[in-house]
């Protein structure tokens, strides 16, 4: 057997067929869980950010028309005078393109633009890799409320053995009615604790389904000898080392900490003048009559534009200037921010890796414990056949084996989340994770 080879034995009487796997599993979570279709559209919408930065710097072209109905009507006249009442109607149109050529606070703004969208990009990849590890959290969870109800179930078929073999003892008078109340009490907690994990087993099922849509009955388990690997690299540094640079969380919020440099630069561009091209085309006409019906000369003016227009800000209630404070302490927050997010990233690489190491160690410890308290459980047995054991040893071992087949089981599958979490710390886990862990399941 090579080294590293742990042996997962749990003991699984009567296992249903199998089941969807985990990767089958985590395709379902990519089509189906809220939580990810949430930052899924989170992400589109952040794609948008870059031609909306974009547009600042490129040409606006408007268009306005208008008529108007004049009516002219002169109450005071001067006598002698001829009548020159009149209505007329104005009509008239114009295009407007206007071509920034400098405003400075536009080129920050584009700039934050492509800042927000390798943000989304960060978020996003961070949304999968916690999909990844939500999925097979549940997955897990399952697996091990089965392996417990499992082994609820034998051990009260266990102690129902038991509980049958001192009721003959007592009743050939080999031995004490103790011994049939201590097996009948160890019964009846095996009962409930076989209840408890039926409940247990369903809500786990149900927090599965609240990721995925469905309600698995059966999924496929752990093979029962599977190898766990230490982690590549074996170094606790370089985990850290990889977090704190590769982390989408570090990643998403360096976008945001030089998106707040610029917004700096953006409202200090308030100082600055503009200046821009602006070229127009219009059409103007005029038709209408005199009091008598005379019909009133017309007109028809078509104009066309083009210049430069310069804007140069000088007083705007301090609004510039208080905005630049505000950009300037929303940039320290987001430095602190920053700061933070590196250090939680190494803590959670720390936490990850300890969690495979010492899993690994625990398992392996576990495993020689199960043999051991077999053997236990055995020779108890045997001695109180024979007359050297009592009834409460028998009942001792059985529920020692049962906490021991629990405690291993658990420590398999937390040392497989603990890998994951690892590299979702790094920032590397992707579904080719998902395919590894798969292939340690039946097939």
């Amino acid at each position: 057997m090579k080294k590293g080879l742990l042996v997962l034995s749990l003991a699984l009487a009567g296992a249903p067929a199998l089941g969807a796997d985990l990767l089958q599993v985590y395709r379902d979570a990519v089509g189906y869980d809220a939580q990810f279709a949430s930052a899924k559209s989170a992400w589109e919408a952040g794609q948008e950010k870059l031609p909306q930065g974009r547009a600042g710097l490129l040409p606006v072209i408007s268009a306005s028309a208008n008529t108007t109905w004049n009516e002219l009507d002169f109450s005071r006249r001067v006598p002698g005078t001829a009548n020159t009442d009149a209505s007329y109607n104005t009509n008239g149109y114009q295009l407007t393109l206007t071509q920034p050529l400098f405003r400075w606070q536009n080129y920050e703004q584009y700039g934050q633009s492509k800042l927000a969208v390798a943000q989304a990009d960060a978020l996003f990849s961070q949304a999968k890799q916690d999909l990844i590890l939500r999925v097979s959290q549940a997955y897990f969870e399952v697996l091990l409320a089965q392996a417990n109800l499992e082994t609820s179930q034998m051990q009260k078929t266990a102690i129902g053995e038991q509980l049958e073999a001192a009721k003959r003892n007592f009743e050939v008078g080999t031995a004490t009615i103790v011994d049939t109340h201590e097996a009948q009490s160890r019964y009846d907690i095996a009962t409930s604790q076989e209840l408890g994990a039926q409940n247990e087993l369903e809500i786990k099922r149900q927090a599965l389904r609240l990721i995925t849509g469905k309600v698995f009955e059966n999924l496929a388990r752990l093979r029962r000898e599977v190898e766990l690997l230490r982690p590549q690299p074996d170094n606790m540094t370089q985990w850290v080392e990889s977090a704190e640079s590769g982390s989408p969380l570090v990643a998403a919020q360096q976008a945001a900490l030089e998106i707040a440099d610029k917004e700096i630069n953006k409202q200090r561009a308030g100082h600055l003048p503009t200046l821009d091209l602006v070229a127009t085309r219009g059409r103007s006409s005029a038709t209408g009559t005199l009091a008598q019906g005379v019909p009133l000369p017309g007109s028809d003016t078509h104009a066309s534009t083009v210049g430069l227009q310069l804007n140069l800000p000088i007083f705007s209630g301090g609004a510039v200037m208080s905005r630049d404070r505000e950009a300037v302490a929303l940039r320290d927050k987001a430095r602190a921010d920053l700061d933070n997010t590196r250090r939680s990233a190494a803590l959670n690489a720390r936490q990850a890796y300890l969690g495979v190491t010492s899993g690994l160690a625990q398992v392996k410890a576990l495993r020689q414990a199960l043999v051991s308290s077999q053997s236990s459980l055995d020779s108890n047995k045997l001695g109180y056949e024979v007359g050297v054991r009592i009834n409460i040893d028998v009942l001792n071992a059985q529920q020692q084996l049962a906490l021991t087949r629990r405690d291993l089981a658990k420590s398999v599958f937390d040392t497989l989340i603990a890998q994951l979490r690892l590299k979702s710390a790094a920032g590397s886990l992707s579904e080719d994770d998902i395919q590894a862990v798969n292939a340690l399941l039946e097939k």
